[in-house]
């Protein structure tokens, strides 16, 4: 599928890609410019002294706001350390997904692909999109702007393609208002001992930095829960299991779309 940032008359769209577009879930925001495999990490940066100044459903910009053909829009979320990237990941490949590419203002680096990990925009031209009803929601983390362009998203589900936003549980929240038919999935873990203790043994982080996630998941989980955003929730106890769940779900909703 391909890539890339449309600009043509002052418009920036990213479209979905094959693989390894960075996470939107907040799992790894200490070090979200490392990554270009699955985990990017902005959104929910307030657990890591971040200023998330404001997000935003793209609902003014005249979308459409019905199905789109044959395609869907999938949102995972979950907390950190629960699986959901591996499951995400394990839904590319079986179900042939594609990731949507977000539009950022932060700056280019050398590991960066234009349009396919980001779309590379100034300020300005964010603002324009944004302010357009162009993004699906957006948000200001460590003084970037981050946001999800509808265009293109509805584009690749036009195509027939299942497009996947691994986002957090506010994010989530948004998108749903903007495109109610998207299907969001909410990973869980089996307990919060035991979410506790896989944050403790990716021994990426010292003790405090992981009470502070493990403080935040407790209330992603809560808030997922009782946001009504979320279509289904998978309790990740076993992997395997768990991605046989999730790709059952996904596949379940996309027949049933298929007979409308």
């Amino acid at each position: 599928m391909n890539c890339g940032c449309d600009r043509k008359n002052g418009t920036a769209a990213g479209c979905g890609h094959d693989g390894g577009e960075p996470a939107r879930d907040g799992d790894d925001a200490l070090n979200h410019d490392k990554k270009n495999n699955g985990e990017r990490g902005k959104e929910n940066s307030a657990e890591n002294g971040g200023d998330n100044k404001g997000k935003y459903a793209g609902k003014r910009g005249g979308g459409r706001g019905g199905e789109s053909g044959g395609g869907m829009l999938l949102i995972i979320s979950g907390p950190s350390g629960v699986g959901k990237t591996t499951i995400t990941h394990e839904v590319v490949k079986q179900l042939g997904a594609v990731f949507s590419v977000s539009m950022t203002t932060r700056p280019i680096t050398g590991k960066d692909r234009e349009g396919v990990d980001y779309c590379f925009v100034d300020r300005a031209e964010f603002e324009a999109e944004r302010d357009a009803g162009n993004l699906l929601e957006w948000a200001e983390v460590f003084g970037h702007y981050y946001g999800t362009p509808r265009a293109a998203v509805e584009t690749a589900m036009d195509a027939g393609k299942v497009v996947i936003l691994e986002i957090d549980v506010e994010g989530a929240v948004l998108v749903k208002e903007a495109m109610p038919e998207a299907f969001a999935l909410f990973v869980k873990p089996p307990s919060e001992e035991e979410l506790l203790q896989r944050l403790r043994r990716r021994a990426r982080e010292d003790e405090a930095t992981i009470q502070r996630r493990f403080g935040q998941a407790r209330r992603e989980i809560a808030r997922a829960d009782e946001c009504g955003a979320y279509n289904a929730f998978v309790v990740n106890d076993d992997l395997a299991h768990a991605i046989e769940e999730a790709v059952g779900l996904i596949r379940d909703e996309l027949n049933a779309k298929s007979k409308k």
